[in-house]
Parts: C-alpha cells; sequence; structure tokens
C-alpha cells in the first residue's frame, strides 16, 4: 500500500523559507472546553465564566497549549504530513497576548535551520519557528520545534 505524502523532504526545506499556512480556524467554546477537560485541566480561567469576569482579562482564556497545538498541527499538511519521523522537541514557547473565545487563528512557519542526521544518512533535522496570529495579527504564540525529516528518496 502507498502511502500519500503530501509534507517536504529535508532537502525542500530551505531555512529562510516562511510557509503561511492556508487553514485559519475561529476558536470555539466547545474547543477549549474539551480539549480543557481531555487534559485535566480544571485552571477556572478557562473553564468558568464568573471566576473570570473578576480578572483582568474580564473573559475565559482559550487554554495555551490548545493554541499551541492548533498552530502547529495547521502546518502539518504542508510540511511534514508523511515526510517526519518525529518531533525531537519543542524549545522556547511564548504566549505574547491571550487567545479568547471566538478569536480566528492564522499560523506561519520559518524554517530556521537544517543540518544532515549524523546518526542516519536518510534523515536530517530541521528548525521550525511557528508563530500564531489572531484577527488583529497580533501575534498569540511562537514556539522553535525541532523535527526529524526524511530525505528524498532514491530513484528507483
Amino acid at each position: 500500500m502507498q502511502t500519500t505524502v503530501s509534507g517536504k523532504y529535508y532537502e525542500d526545506l530551505e531555512p529562510g523559507q516562511i510557509y503561511r499556512h492556508a487553514i485559519t480556524r475561529t476558536v470555539t467554546e466547545t474547543d477549549n472546553l474539551l480539549f480543557s477537560a481531555l487534559t485535566y485541566n480544571s485552571q477556572p480561567l478557562h473553564i468558568d465564566a464568573e471566576f473570570s469576569k473578576n480578572t483582568m482579562h474580564g473573559q475565559r482564556l482559550v487554554n495555551s497549549i490548545f493554541t499551541l497545538g492548533l498552530v502547529v498541527g495547521v502546518g502539518v499538511g504542508e510540511l511534514t504530513l508523511g515526510t517526519t519521523l518525529g518531533n525531537l522537541g519543542f524549545g522556547e514557547i511564548t504566549f505574547p497576548k491571550p487567545v479568547f473565545i471566538g478569536d480566528t487563528l492564522r499560523a506561519e512557519t520559518e524554517i530556521t535551520d537544517r543540518r544532515e542526521s549524523r546518526k542516519n544518512p536518510e534523515t536530517g533535522i530541521v528548525h521550525f519557528e511557528t508563530r500564531g496570529f489572531n484577527q488583529r495579527d497580533e501575534m498569540v504564540v511562537k514556539v522553535h520545534r525541532v523535527g526529524l525529516m526524511m530525505k528524498r528518496p532514491a530513484p528507483a
């Protein structure tokens, strides 16, 4: 059975390239509540409207791990679907602005570095910086991650 590959191979991911991902997503109350429940995050800032009214934000904040997962996830089909062998790690993650229920998020990913794997000549290590923005073009998340990527298969 042939696997469909829409992601980029190591050779395709040049430092300096920026991919503006086509998928945008409005965050719903259900997204926030379900994700918080699934991850056992009982922080009232995420799930209690009455509690949140009395905070500096005046409303519930979207679970930041949901935000992180969303902005990384929207790039999978374009960048890594079928061509990654896994995440090697996440580096600095920042949330410069809060995300609220009803915000519409978009993301872009920049290739910041790459090198061939010393252990496996059929793979390479790629550094990705993904940035997420709300509908006002305010950056709401920035994350650096490192992935182990497949090299392009040799022609048969």
